[in-house]
Formats: structure tokens, C-alpha cells, sequence
């Protein structure tokens, strides 16, 4: 290995190393990512973690306040809210990553293609994601799940749909800004192509901002997730979702209280988490952003 590839690895690694020192100095952040973690796993390792299958009706134990048997008590046809709350996770963090993945396939190359071609192209693609932009996020997501129908997968394409111009506009933006430096003026000068430019040179400059969008994002997801399983086009019965617990959860209110109280303490923690996470992320990218 050449002095010079080892200069640029050490390098790498001491830039990643700033750059954890910068986040872990965000204690927001460091809790936020702790919590995400901690939901994570709950969700993923949900059937060895729960002690009862989390659409087993028990009708002996129906509304039961929070006790030794069921932590997080039951709801109106006696499932357990515990079981219920960490099966919710995975519906939830499942439309996170789901539809913000939709929303950058669909985004980042459109954003990049309008930032660096400019034009009649800048101009097509600018006016559709304003349009779509018009519309309160909340509104056209659910309007494209009425029209999709009801279930978990049209609720991920829904608001995926809808988030994707937040990364056209984002995604642009910064592509208008980077195209202009020496380094890319050089890249095209060596007689690279145009995608090799782009993809190459240009996309790896914009990350930083993406991948704090994405987190903001995600909480987004969550959150809308919630409201659509709410108004019933999300997660359908029997399956459990923060958002279709607190649907039925809304007529024993004044009865059993921890049926609301549960799903709609995970929706803020989790949103909060991640939101906590984004402004890590961003001044840990950019210091001078603080």
C-alpha cells in the first residue's frame, strides 16, 4: 500500500472520528439515537419479548388496568396492550423506512436531474413538486391512501408519494450549490461524463443534508402513519399499529385511559427521538449550522 492511500485512509478515519466527537457532544441526539435503538430492537425481537400474542382476545380480562399480568393493562376485548404496543412498533417503523426509501428513489434522482441539467428540465420537474408542495402534507397523503385503499403497503406508498418533494426541492438546492465548485469544474475538464459527474462527484456532497432530512422525515412518516391508521386506512384489524390502537382506544377514554395513553406516549417519544437525531446529525455535519 502506497503512503499515499494509507494518508487518505488515516484521514477518513479521523474525519469520522470528529464527526462522532461532534454528535456525542449532542446529548439531544445521543438520547434520541438510544431511544430509536431501544424501539428498534423491541420491534424486531417482538415475539421473544412479548408474553402474549398481541391479537389473543381474552374477554375474562377485558379493560383491565396495568398490572403484574399485563404491564401496560388490556383494551376493550381483552388483548394485552403490552404485546399490542411492541407489535405497533414494527408497523410504524416499517412505513418509516418503507416510504422514506420510496420517497428518495423517487426524489434524489429527479432533484439531481433538475439541479445539474437545468433548463426546461429544472423547470418540469420544480413546478410538479411546488404543486405537490401546495398541498398541507398530511391532506395528500391521505387522499392518495382513500384512493389507493385501506392496508398497510398503500399507506407506505402514500406517503412516500407525498415526501418526495421535500427530497426534489432539498436535493436540488444543493446540487445547484456544489455543481459550481473547482472540484466538479475539474471532474468535467478530465473529460468525465455528465453521470459520472453527477453521481460521482456531485451526489456524494449532498448526503449530509439527505441523510438529516431523511430522520425529519422519518418522524414525519411515523406520525402520518398514525393518522391514517386512525381514520382506518392504515394498518387494518386484527394487526396492531400505534395509530389503530388509539382508533378503538377513543371510545373508553374515560373508562380505560392507558389504551390511549400507551400508543400515544410511543408516537411522541419516537417523533421526538428522531427530530432530536436530525439536529444532531445537522451540527455534527456542520458545525458552523450551530
Amino acid at each position: 500500500m502506497s503512503v499515499s492511500a494509507e494518508d487518505h485512509i488515516s484521514r477518513g478515519e479521523s474525519q469520522l472520528a470528529q464527526f462522532a466527537k461532534r454528535l456525542v457532544r449532542h446529548k439531544g441526539a445521543v438520547v434520541g439515537l438510544c431511544f430509536i435503538v431501544l424501539v428498534v430492537l423491541a420491534a424486531v425481537f417482538a415475539p421473544l419479548i412479548t408474553p402474549f400474542d398481541p391479537a389473543a382476545q381474552d374477554y375474562t380480562a377485558i379493560r383491565q388496568s396495568p398490572n403484574a399480568i399485563h404491564w401496560f393493562g388490556t383494551d376493550e376485548l381483552g388483548r394485552d396492550m403490552f404485546s399490542r404496543i411492541i407489535y405497533g412498533a414494527r408497523a410504524s417503523l416499517l412505513v418509516g423506512a418503507v416510504s422514506i426509501a420510496i420517497a428518495i428513489a423517487i426524489g434524489v434522482p429527479l432533484g439531481l436531474a433538475a439541479g445539474y441539467v437545468g433548463g426546461w428540465v429544472d423547470m418540469g420537474i420544480s413546478r410538479v413538486a411546488d404543486a405537490m408542495l401546495a398541498i398541507p402534507f398530511l391532506i395528500l397523503a391521505i387522499s392518495l391512501a382513500a384512493f389507493l385503499g385501506p392496508s398497510l403497503t398503500n399507506s407506505m406508498i402514500a406517503i412516500g408519494v407525498t415526501a418526495a418533494p421535500l427530497f426534489v426541492r432539498l436535493t436540488r438546492g444543493q446540487v445547484i450549490n456544489v455543481k459550481s465548485e473547482d472540484y466538479v469544474e475539474a471532474a468535467r475538464s478530465l473529460g468525465n461524463s455528465h453521470a459520472r459527474v453527477a453521481f460521482r462527484h456531485i451526489l456524494p456532497n449532498v448526503l449530509p443534508a439527505l441523510i438529516v432530512q431523511m430522520t425529519l422525515t422519518i418522524a414525519t412518516a411515523i406520525i402520518s402513519e398514525a393518522s391514517l391508521s386512525f381514520l382506518g386506512l392504515g394498518q387494518q384489524p386484527p394487526a396492531a399499529s400505534w395509530g389503530s390502537i388509539l382508533n378503538t382506544a377513543q371510545r373508553s377514554l374515560t373508562t380505560a385511559p392507558w389504551i390511549a395513553a400507551w400508543p400515544g406516549m410511543m408516537i411522541f417519544l419516537t417523533v421526538l427521538s428522531f427530530n432530536l437525531l436530525g439536529d444532531g446529525l445537522r451540527d455534527a455535519f456542520d458545525p458552523r449550522s450551530r
